[in-house]
């Protein structure tokens, strides 16, 4: 292993001791029927900083399962990202996992 390499318990092998981590939030995004594909995309690219093809695929996801998990992490930076989508009036949720 080399020796920058960083590692860490993983939280499911933790005893009930052990605080939980902080990256345990999800957010969901629903499909409705008057955003465009376009301004998912967009949203999705300003609200998580992925790339356009990550947006896009997630975007897919969102108009032909109903929903996509698109952004993962601690629970500010998940309201965070959920917040501005929200802004162009897609249902958006933030879930602990």
């Amino acid at each position: 292993m080399p020796a920058d390499t960083v590692t860490q318990g993983r939280p499911d092998l933790a005893d009930e001791n052990t605080s939980q981590i902080q990256s345990d939030y999800i957010v969901i995004v629903f499909n409705n029927d008057h955003n465009t594909y376009e301004q998912v995309t967009a949203i999705l690219q300003k609200a998580t900083g992925c790339s356009l093809e990550e947006a896009q695929m997630e975007t897919w996801e969102i108009d032909h399962t109903g929903r996509s998990v698109v952004h993962h992490g601690d629970r500010a930076e998940c309201e965070r990202a959920a917040a501005i989508i929200q802004t162009i009036g897609i249902k958006v949720a933030v879930e602990q996992v």
